[in-house]
């Protein structure tokens, strides 16, 4: 048997082929794979003599706990050797990872990271960058559910800044960054919903920050989302930014 260990692996935001080498490799070394809802399937082929365990969580729905996740990666490292943990997007941005990390290293397990593409990140791919020169001084990541469940007190400092906003999880709290905008009078700023951000089932909407509920509501738009607050969500020119949007299999503009 393989010495106990724990790799954990960045999945990327749903496209396999954003997975990196480095991950590539830690897979066909695998003894044990625990995979997210968020990973790829196909990723998995890679593990080709892994036992492979599902341990996914979708939205706030009851599934297995953080806390079984944790034992289940312990248990499994010293029952078989190489656990590769593989999590959806990036495991360091809002991933739980270090939650993991710490855990099994207190018990004498050695653990590596290995990053991933966040979803955060991959926002380009719908044709908006994350900064512009002309536009945006730099971004705001921030959590749209706490671990108490309230939306982040950051999004009102963030609402007077020109930098972009980029709000994961916050498909629930809608109306509260809504509201949030409108009392800083800046409701006419442009908006992006990205829905299954880099898959084939990607959904984009492109609005104003006063019209996020109507935004959501008349797309259907639901978890796991990114929402975009900026002007760099028309900062792509001469066609370019509307050529990549309209690849996107829904895509709707609202004035």
């Amino acid at each position: 048997m393989n010495s106990p260990k724990l790799t954990l692996v960045g999945a990327g935001p749903g496209d396999p082929e954003l997975i990196t080498l480095k991950a590539i490799k830690a897979l066909k070394s695998a003894d044990v794979v625990l995979y997210d809802h968020l990973a790829s399937q196909d990723l998995l082929e890679y593990a080709e003599t892994a036992e492979l365990v599902y341990v996914g969580k979708r939205g706030h729905k009851r599934g297995i706990s953080q806390e079984q996740i944790n034992e289940l990666i312990v248990e499994k490292a010293f029952e078989k050797g190489h656990v590769v943990r593989l999590k959806g997007g990036d495991p360091f941005v809002f991933g739980r990872g270090v939650e993991e990390i710490n855990f099994v290293t207190e018990r004498g397990i050695p653990a590596s990271y290995i990053p991933g593409v966040s979803s955060v990140n991959s926002i380009g791919l719908s044709g908006i960058p994350l900064t512009d020169r002309n536009s945006a001084d730099g971004y705001w990541v921030i959590t749209g559910h706490k671990k108490d469940g309230s939306l982040s007190s950051d999004i009102a400092l963030a609402s007077q800044s020109n930098s972009t906003l980029v709000i994961l999880m916050g498909m629930s709290k809608l109306a509260e960054i809504e509201a949030i905008f409108s009392s800083q009078e800046r409701t006419n700023v442009p908006v992006a919903i990205i829905q299954h951000v880099s898959t084939q089932n990607e959904k984009l909407a492109i609005g104003t920050v006063g019209s996020l509920v109507a935004l959501a509501e008349e797309n259907e738009l639901t978890n796991p989302a990114v929402i975009v607050i900026g002007e760099v969500v028309n900062a792509l020119k001469n066609g370019f930014g509307e050529a990549l949007k309209e690849q996107i299999s829904i895509y709707q503009r609202v004035a």
